[in-house]
């Protein structure tokens, strides 16, 4: 797999196309503080990281967050930003602004991965990893 911040935000999609409660996915550290992020900001319901014997790295149990009035997900939108082939880095200063402020950039910084607008506060930059809204 050349991608696998692509498969996990591939994986949570269809997951929320299929209607789901509760998605698996394998674990590295990279995912865990994005699976973080997203249970911070109020993406997700609830999480679990389960490391079992044998396995190296683990799998992730991510409950989704559903309206418990018309079944809609609370998330609308995963977009993968930078690929493999093409990064894409950004500054402190021009950090993007995901759906005029209403959703969020998970940005891999060298303070660790976090959000775009604590990376502003910080004054660092990084990786835009990916939109959420």
């Amino acid at each position: 797999m050349t991608d696998p911040i692509a498969d996990y935000l591939t994986r949570l999609r269809n997951a929320i196309k299929a209607g789901h409660r509760v998605v698996d996915i394998p674990s590295s550290k990279l995912k865990k503080e994005i699976t973080k992020i997203l249970f911070e900001q109020g993406y997700i319901l609830n999480y679990k990281f389960i490391q079992e014997e044998g396995e190296p790295s683990g799998t992730i149990k991510i409950a989704l967050k559903y309206d418990s009035v018309d079944k809609v997900n609370a998330i609308k939108c995963l977009k993968r930003v930078s690929r493999p082939g093409l990064r894409q880095y950004a500054g402190y200063k021009d950090m993007p602004r995901v759906l005029n402020g209403l959703g969020i950039a998970i940005v891999s910084t060298s303070k660790g991965v976090m959000t775009n607008k604590q990376a502003k506060a910080e004054k660092v930059g990084g990786e835009v990893l990916c939109y959420v809204y």
